[in-house]
C-alpha cells in the first residue's frame, strides 16, 4: 500500500465526516428556550369566567397582564361553575396538568351560597392543600367571604377558613377574590354575583402582586432543587 496514497485518502474521508458534522450542526435548530412557568387557576365560575367572552375570563387576563410585566408564565383555566371545594378535590388529579409549578386556589363562593357547613368546607380545602404539597407546588389561596344573610355565627365560621388554612399549610394568601368588586353593580353581571369583564379587571390588578410573590416562590424552589 502506498503510505502517502492512504494517508490522503484518510484525510479525505475526515474532511467529509467533518463538513457533513458541520451542515448538520448548521441544520438543527437552536435548543428551544425553556419552558414558560405554569399557574393553574383551580376555581369555579369566578375563575372560569362564568358568561364572558374568553378573552375575559380572569385566567387569560391575568396572564397578558403579568406578560406585560415580563413574566413567561401560563395561566392555565381550571375553573369550572358551581364547583365546590369538594368538587374540586374529587377532580384535582386530572385538574392540574403534569408540568403545573404552582396553583391560585379560589373556592368556596358555592360552599357558601349553599350553606355547606363550614367545617366541611374547611376538610375539603385542608384535603387539597394536602394534595398539593404532596406534589411540591406552591400555592396561592384567594380567600372567600360569606354572603351577609348567611348570618354572622356562620360568616365568622366562613370567613375564618382561609386565613386559617392558609398559616397552617404555609401557603400564600390572598385575603378575598372580589375585593373591590362585589356588590358592586358596575362591576358585576346582571346577577350581581359574578364579575363583568371590568370587575376581571378590578380582581386581577388588585391580586397581581400577590401572584407575583408566587411566581418568586416557584423561582426560589426552582433554584434549589
Amino acid at each position: 500500500m502506498n503510505v502517502k496514497h492512504g494517508l490522503s485518502s484518510l484525510l479525505g474521508r475526515f474532511v467529509v465526516i467533518a463538513t457533513l458534522a458541520l451542515n448538520f450542526q448548521a441544520a438543527t435548530p437552536a435548543v428551544a428556550k425553556s419552558a414558560p412557568m405554569v399557574i393553574v387557576a383551580l376555581g369555579d365560575s369566578l375563575t372560569a369566567g362564568y358568561n364572558l367572552a374568553l378573552d375575559d375570563a380572569f385566567p387569560v387576563k391575568l396572564e397578558a397582564a403579568l406578560r406585560k410585566r415580563g413574566y413567561d408564565v401560563r395561566i392555565h383555566n381550571a375553573g369550572v361553575s358551581g364547583d365546590t371545594s369538594s368538587g374540586a378535590l374529587s377532580r384535582l388529579d386530572w385538574a392540574l396538568p403534569a408540568k403545573a409549578d404552582g396553583v391560585i386556589v379560589e373556592l368556596g363562593a358555592n360552599d357558601a351560597l349553599r350553606g355547606t357547613d363550614p367545617q366541611t368546607t374547611r376538610e375539603g380545602l385542608d384535603r387539597l392543600l394536602s394534595k398539593l404539597a404532596e406534589r411540591n407546588l406552591d400555592v396561592l389561596v384567594a380567600g372567600m367571604l360569606a354572603p351577609p344573610n348567611m348570618g354572622r355565627e356562620y360568616a365568622e365560621a366562613f370567613n375564618a377558613i382561609f386565613p386559617e388554612l392558609a398559616k397552617q399549610r404555609g401557603t400564600l394568601l390572598y385575603p378575598f377574590f372580589l375585593d373591590g368588586v362585589a356588590a358592586n353593580p358596575g362591576l358585576n353581571l346582571g346577577d350581581g354575583m359574578h364579575p363583568n369583564a371590568k370587575g376581571v379587571d378590578v380582581i386581577v390588578e388588585r391580586i397581581l402582586p400577590f401572584v407575583e410573590k408566587l411566581i418568586g416562590r416557584i423561582k426560589a424552589r426552582r433554584a434549589r432543587s
